[in-house]
């Protein structure tokens, strides 16, 4: 297989985790509906049935760096490719499982575990397979997927809701919604057999040989001995027999740094936009219920296109341009909107606002930061400080979420100076620390080794 073809594959394979992820997550929000009405939920029953994969998404997480120094960014794959498949089968609630909103809970924090691992070690394997010139463009590919996911699924939901009948959809159909993930988490998992070991574990285990093997097919023998010396000599720095210091005032800060990108990148709103999106046209912007469904598909699409633009750019401006553009994207967007919402003129206007936003991200802050957190951290510490980033980036996502619809409901937000746009103007100031961020703590990494990035922090 030529060397090309055999990257792109990796990538593809890996990249399906990020799928799964996007999938897992959205296929609640199609069938939350029916499931309400089979089990008559409370709301507070509703909520914690939506939200409960969080919970295995924060432990799964953090569980994912101890596993991954252990056994491997790929057999950790593999078990997150596992607790996908158990959660997609058991959360239709099999008839040998009790028929109980406890069993289905139970269920959602399985798929949360895997979503979890595998959002730390999808990128992270990427990034330490792929050659530096692509690398950046490569672990995009992993929020590709995710979007990607979130598109399948929302159109997976509706064809299967479309042809039953709301009684029958509220009977069985939500199972088959959740059923549908058997399809890509089974093929996850077999798939993932035939990809290799990471290289750069298989060095930090004292597997030499077996890493300049996987180097070879990538690189070709002359780059995969160049590349596997400069690996060698990067472990050789830090290892020298002493233990790694992890409260040591440089690695916290490495650490600190990339945890704070992390948690920035769910306080930029985003997921407010995607789990509200039917509650925000609705709501805010006025749209009437046979309408949401045409702006959600329009959310999904516009987040596709955008996010192929940074697969594109990312090793061609770099990362911190596009952060920047996409910052400065994102401000404009929810200015928008706020400004239409203050003047109580909703409408076109307001819906181009979203549209900036989402776009905006896709390009920047949505690709990039998995990008930076695949790369940034030095070998030694990769594991564990990208599993304290993306744990704090679920912690982030959970605080968001539940505190959204909280500020959207608050007599300061619907008082006349606010009419609703509070949120948006929170989301704004996030976005202008990201920017300030992004200039002073950020290194510029595109077209670096690995090992050429780890060299910044001792710079």
């Amino acid at each position: 297989m030529k060397k090309s073809l055999f990257l792109l594959l990796i990538a593809a394979v890996s990249a399906l985790g990020g799928l799964l992820f996007g999938y897992d997550t959205g296929v609640i929000n199609g069938a939350q509906f029916y499931l309400t009405e089979y089990f008559q939920l409370s709301d507070a029953l509703k909520g914690w049935v939506v939200g409960s994969a969080l919970l295995g998404c924060f432990v799964g997480a953090i569980i994912a760096g101890p596993l991954s120094i252990k056994i491997g960014r790929k057999k950790s794959l593999i078990i997150s490719a596992v607790f996908f498949t158990l959660s997609a089968y058991g959360s239709g609630l099999p008839e040998l499982f009790p028929q109980t909103v406890s069993m289905l809970v139970v269920f959602r924090i399985i798929g949360g575990l895997g979503i979890g691992v595998a959002s730390m070690n999808a990128p992270m394997y990427i990034a330490e397979i792929a050659p530096s010139n692509i690398r950046g463009r490569m672990v995009t590919y992993y929020q590709l997927a995710i979007v990607i996911g979130f598109f399948v699924v929302f159109l997976a939901t509706y064809f299967i809701g479309s042809d039953l009948s709301v009684a029958q959809n509220i009977e069985f159909g939500w199972r088959r919604m959740f059923w549908s993930e058997l399809i890509p988490s089974i093929l996850f998992l077999i798939l993932l057999f035939i990809v290799p070991k990471s290289p750069r574990w298989l060095a930090l285990k004292g597997k030499d040989q077996d890493a300049l093997a996987v180097l070879q097919k990538i690189n070709g023998d002359e780059l995969a001995s160049e590349e596997m010396a400069h690996i060698k000599a990067s472990l050789n720095e830090t290892n020298n027999g002493v233990e790694v210091r992890y409260f040591s005032k440089v690695i916290l800060g490495i650490i600190a740094i990339g945890t704070v990108l992390s948690a920035l990148q769910q306080f930029t709103g985003i997921n407010a936009v995607l789990y509200y999106g039917a509650d925000i046209f609705e709501k805010a912007l006025g749209f009437g219920k046979e309408d949401v469904l045409l702006q959600q598909i329009l959310l999904a699409f516009v987040n596709l296109v955008f996010t192929f633009v940074a697969m594109f750019t990312v090793d061609k401006f770099g990362r911190k341009p596009l952060l920047y553009i996409g910052s400065v994207g994102m401000i404009i967007g929810f200015l928008l909107l706020g400004i239409t919402l203050q003047q109580q003129n909703v409408g076109v206007l307001s819906l181009i606002g979203v549209l900036i936003f989402i776009a905006s991200f896709a390009l920047s802050m949505g690709p990039v930061v998995w990008v930076l957190l695949a790369e940034m951290f030095p070998n030694k510490i990769r594991s564990v400080a990208m599993s304290v980033a993306v744990a704090t980036q679920w912690a982030a996502n959970y605080v968001v979420s539940q505190s959204f619809p909280i500020v959207m409901g608050s007599e300061t937000n619907n008082n006349a100076t606010w009419n609703g746009s509070l949120p948006y103007y929170i989301f704004i100031a996030f976005i202008l620390i990201i920017v300030f961020i992004t200039y002073k703590f950020i290194p510029e990494t595109k077209g670096k080794s690995l090992e050429e990035i780890e060299g910044f922090w001792k710079a």
